[in-house]
């Protein structure tokens, strides 16, 4: 059975850096279309970034361009999203994602009713 857990979260000052990891289990994450959504208050839930392990390709939502970066350890089986210069509008629970079954990796396969979900992590930026 595959299993997400997200972990790294915290309440840090607007302009800090923050590292979010993503365990994997169940399967080899190589194999995996992965990505970070977050959902801040009465916001809907928006996808940041996926990275097509089979590739290491990444792609990010152009509000978070040049901030974010989705790093994949094949060795230890995860996913971390660094995030740097942080804001308050970032606040929110960010959640990791990951389809074993696709053909592209985009954020469509991740929103799929079939894409494994973790239960997120709470960030809070304090100005």
């Amino acid at each position: 059975q595959v299993q997400l857990m997200e972990t790294g979260g915290g309440l840090v000052q607007a302009g800090g850096s923050l590292t979010l990891s993503c365990a994997v289990s169940g399967v080899v994450s190589s194999r995996l279309c992965m990505g970070w959504f977050r959902q801040g208050p009465g916001q809907e839930r928006e996808g940041v970034g996926l990275i097509d392990a089979r590739k290491g390709a990444t792609e990010y939502d152009d509000t978070v361009l040049g901030r974010f970066t989705i790093i994949h350890d094949n060795i230890k089986n995860t996913m971390s999203l660094e995030i740097h210069d942080l804001k308050p509008e970032d606040t929110g629970m960010y959640y990791c994602a990951a389809q074993l079954h696709f053909y592209l990796c985009e954020m469509d396969a991740l929103k799929d009713p079939s894409a494994y979900k973790g239960q997120g992590t709470q960030v809070t930026v304090s100005s």
